[in-house]
């Protein structure tokens, strides 16, 4: 399958200033491609245009400040957008919020706080998929819209004391899941594809890796992956055609991945308790299964 990363294609990509978003914007340019940078980020989102910029002045680089979920910036920014660049080839929407609950309980007047995730998580997406769509319909030629969840959305740890961020990537993926099948099965949309990309522990800037940073002047936490391994993944999987791009890292490889999602799918299946991975008389039993057919896999 042909990917769209190819010279003279168009990607729009949001949280584009710093981590994923920004290593995938130095790809998308080292394969001769026009950008449109968004960020809320004002400051790093100018470092970001400024650096991909002077690679190639003969592309257009362009950047766009941006609270996806405020709709309104969106229907502006798609004209903006449309007057700018003949065409949008790939889409990522990438931008996300990781903030915590402001006291131990993230149930007890901490309804702003589940507000302010699912605006940017949720709502980002939905909006720009609303406001890009009708960009992405005006030719036949193939299109790809990347969005960004988490293994949080998936296997769903309860340790991250932060049900808000689980919440909004497990409807992230359904909502990817739904757009992939909407698009496909629609003659008018069937160019574009639409994949689910779910990274490993990556030193994003949720982590603390904030702007536009070199990674080899960054120092990395231990087992994490660097965001242009995960921008490298990326392109593989389009390449590949795949919908779900579930990204290793350097502690968690994809059979051990496999196990801890089969476990929580058969959850469901079995009739055991929520979340039964975490539960104490379940733990012992869980990591056991889920190291054998990790092996299993390994082994298959």
């Amino acid at each position: 399958m042909a990917t769209v990363l190819q010279s003279q294609k168009t990607a729009l990509i949001t949280g584009a200033a710093s981590g994923i978003g920004f290593a995938v914007a130095k790809l998308c340019r080292a394969r001769g491609m026009h950008l449109a940078l968004l960020d809320i980020d004002q400051v790093n989102l100018l470092k970001a245009k400024e650096i991909l910029a002077s690679t190639d002045a003969s592309l257009k680089t362009e950047a766009y400040p941006i609270d996806v979920g405020d709709k309104s910036q969106w229907d502006s920014l798609a004209s903006r957008v449309e007057s700018t660049f003949p065409t949008v080839d790939l889409v990522l929407l990438n931008a996300a919020r990781g903030t915590k609950p402001k006291d131990s309980s993230p149930w007890i007047e901490n309804v702003e706080y589940w507000r302010e995730v699912f605006d940017t998580n949720v709502f980002g997406p939905v909006n720009g998929i609303s406001a890009l769509l009708p960009l992405l319909k005006k030719d036949s030629s193939a299109k790809s819209v990347v969005i960004t969840g988490s293994k949080q959305g998936i296997t769903n740890p309860p340790g991250s004391r932060n049900p808000a961020y689980n919440s909004s990537k497990g409807a992230i993926k359904i909502l990817a899941e739904h757009l992939a099948h909407g698009l496909r099965s629609d003659p008018a949309t069937a160019h574009i594809s639409a994949h689910l990309l779910v990274p490993g522990w990556t030193w994003t800037g949720l982590m603390g890796n904030v702007g536009p940073t070199s990674e080899s002047e960054v120092k990395m936490m231990k087992g994490a992956w660097a965001p242009s391994q995960v921008a490298e993944e990326l392109e593989k999987a389009l390449q590949r055609g795949s919908f779900y791009i579930i990204c290793p890292d350097d502690e968690t490889d994809q059979a051990l991945d496999k196990a801890r999602m089969q476990w929580g799918c058969d959850d469901i299946i079995e009739d055991r308790p929520a979340l039964s991975r975490w539960e104490d008389r379940w733990k012992v039993r869980a990591e056991k299964a889920i190291q054998e057919d990790a092996e299993r896999r390994r082994g298959a």
